[in-house]
Order: C-alpha cells, then sequence, then structure tokens
C-alpha cells in the first residue's frame, strides 16, 4: 500500500531502494507550474506547464528548448528565470538522485 502510494505520487525508487520524487515544484507564476524532473536527459532543463502548455527551458540560459508555449507565457517563464535562476539551481543541484544522465550543474555568478 504505502509503495502504491508512492509511486503514484511522483516518487520513485532508485539505487540502494533510495526514495526520490520524480518531479519537484520550483514555482507557479501566473498558474504555470515550473517543475524539475529528477531522472533528466541532457542539456540539463526545467519544464513549464498549464492547459494546453507543455514546454522545456534550458537551465543555463533560459531560453525556449521544445514543447508549445504561447509567447505571453514564453515571455513570463523568461522574466521569472531571469530573476529565479539562482533557485532553479539549487533545486536541480539538490534533487540529482545518484545514477542521473545529468548530474548538479554550475554556473558562476547565478
Amino acid at each position: 500500500m504505502v509503495l502504491e502510494i508512492l509511486l503514484s505520487g511522483g516518487y520513485g525508487v532508485g539505487e540502494g531502494n533510495q526514495v526520490y520524487s520524480i518531479r519537484q515544484l520550483v514555482d507557479s507564476v501566473n498558474g504555470l507550474r515550473i517543475e524539475i524532473f529528477s531522472r533528466e536527459h541532457a542539456p540539463p532543463h526545467f519544464h513549464v506547464s498549464k492547459g494546453n502548455t507543455n514546454a522545456t527551458f534550458s537551465i543555463t540560459d533560459g531560453h525556449h528548448l521544445n514543447g508549445e508555449i504561447g509567447s505571453r507565457e514564453k515571455a513570463l517563464v523568461q522574466w521569472w528565470f531571469a530573476r529565479s535562476q539562482a533557485k532553479l539551481l539549487r533545486i536541480w543541484n539538490e534533487t540529482r538522485p545518484s545514477g542521473c544522465q545529468v548530474g548538479p550543474i554550475h554556473i558562476s555568478g547565478a
């Protein structure tokens, strides 16, 4: 029962039976959910979702990588990113499980 709750609630089990969060909510801006997924592929990125919006953005420079997002929402994400990159990097680095393809990242000045 506990395992079912964990797996259906956004958690996974990794090496050595380590429980980790699959998704980490970083922030919410005007209804846009900004999340980081634990076991990610390169390049380091974050996810933005709301209704029909489902897009990814680079953690290193904030540019839109792919997915559907309106120009107004994209501008809002880029505004948020300019003010929140340090928070985004901190949460990214804190949520890397062992064996993640993309480990911690460090950007000077962020």
